[in-house]
């Protein structure tokens, strides 16, 4: 039967769908531009003083006797330097462009200081109407220059924590493969038990960044965006990686799921890497700042901690795939994606730390192991319908706890 409105009435003649769709726009870009005009709030600000909040992001020391502080302005209006005190001492300075800074403007200070190798030093900025913003740098070290020393001293650095430690944790799987069936799910549950401490511990590490990050540039956006972000974009993944192999051979092993299940404890494992990926360029960030800012002994305990964590980190990629037989490339690729991270965060971190970026990733990654951990669940009903919560499965979930724990001890050393 013959759609009625399709065939029997014309089509009603109106303005393009594209016009409808941007008139709303149109509207609203209007009305902003008539409140900046007409600026109702003219009497406030001139009874009221200015809201300003500067950040300064970090402290950097590019050769002896000389200081640079990068400022940004966080606040809803623009800030003019006006004076810098470093400790209890006014001090002449450079700038790179105009003193007054617009809302979310950038800004370096060169100050010839002449600081003290490994001494506390106290930075002030003093704003045109006479507000102070301060910064402490505890260990006053030179900072470490992009040269082929620095670049490979960053990258072992990662390789170490990083890359390393994932590839030693993969060797688990010819131990995995000898094991029955519930001792395989008994991993998996020890999988998700690891995964959870890490989003614990990935979203400690962002609060704690974010405490750094300039107010114009709304942490909680940040973090939202990166943890959401996460988990849809991993969801996206995996269902495009079940689609692709849903209807494939059981080439690559032999499941008790078929094809379909076989390409879905490989997904599950390459989102597992992903995740942890994401999760190691925080660590490597981490690592690269520690070692910037002077912080030898500090840096070396994480290293070494976070070496331990991948280690276990490694064991969780594996053990999704421990009754299949992925070809051997998939471990390298796999070993790659979550270890390689580290590398670069440890070059951004110690040529250009950023508060900003680093809550991103760091929020960035714990929305990916959470949406991980969803995976790997299902995977364990899948063919074990009471899930997590069998004896032996929920000793899993708590060892991995425990595990992590342990390993934890060393980086907070």
């Amino acid at each position: 039967m013959p759609d009625s409105r399709s065939d029997a009435e014309p089509r009603r003649q109106g303005p393009a769908r594209w016009v409808l769709g941007l008139l709303p726009l149109a509207l609203l870009a209007g009305l902003v531009a008539f409140f900046f005009g007409a600026d109702p709030t003219a009497p406030f600000r001139d009874a009221f003083p200015p809201v300003e909040d500067l950040t300064i992001e970090r402290v950097s020391f590019p050769e002896g006797g000389v200081m640079r502080v990068h400022v940004v302005n966080g606040g809803p209006e623009a800030a003019t330097i006006a004076q810098v005190i470093v400790d209890d001492a006014y001090w002449q300075f450079e700038i790179d462009g105009d003193p007054t800074l617009p809302r979310l403007a950038r800004a370096t200070l060169e100050l010839d200081y002449p600081w003290v190798e490994g001494e506390l030093h106290l930075i002030r900025i003093v704003t045109s109407t006479g507000l102070t913003f301060d910064h402490e740098v505890a260990v006053a070290t030179l900072s470490p220059r992009p040269n082929a020393l620095y670049l490979t001293t960053f990258g072992l650095l990662g390789l170490y924590a990083g890359v390393l430690p994932v590839l030693i944790g993969l060797l688990w799987y010819p131990f995995l493969r000898r094991i029955d069936r519930k001792w395989i799910h008994f991993y998996l549950s020890l999988t998700v038990g690891l995964l959870a401490f890490l989003v614990v511990d990935a979203l400690e590490d962002t609060f704690e960044a974010s405490a750094l990050v300039a107010e114009g540039f709304q942490a909680a956006g940040l973090i939202a965006v990166g943890f959401i972000g996460a988990i849809v974009g991993l969801r996206a993944l995996g269902n495009l990686g079940r689609g692709m192999g849903g209807a494939g051979s059981s080439g690559e092993g032999s499941g008790s799921a078929g094809g379909g299940g076989a390409s879905s404890g490989l997904t599950v494992a390459y989102l597992i890497a992903i995740s942890i990926g994401l999760h190691n360029l925080g660590e490597g960030l981490a690592i690269g700042a520690a070692f910037s800012l002077g912080e030898i002994a500090l840096g070396s305990f994480l290293v070494i901690g976070f070496a331990l964590h991948n280690t276990t980190e490694g064991l969780a990629i594996v053990a999704p795939v421990a009754d299949r037989r992925p070809a051997l490339r998939h471990f390298a690729f796999m070993g790659g994606i979550a270890g390689l991270p580290t590398v670069l965060g440890a070059w951004a971190g110690g040529f250009s730390y950023s508060p900003t970026l680093a809550t991103f990733f760091l929020a960035l990654g714990a929305g990916a192991i959470v949406q991980v951990i969803v995976e790997v669940t299902r995977l364990i009903r899948k063919s074990w319908p009471q899930g997590l919560f069998t004896p032996l499965n929920a000793t899993g979930l708590l060892l991995g706890l425990l595990v992590m724990y342990g390993t934890a001890l060393m980086v907070t050393a």
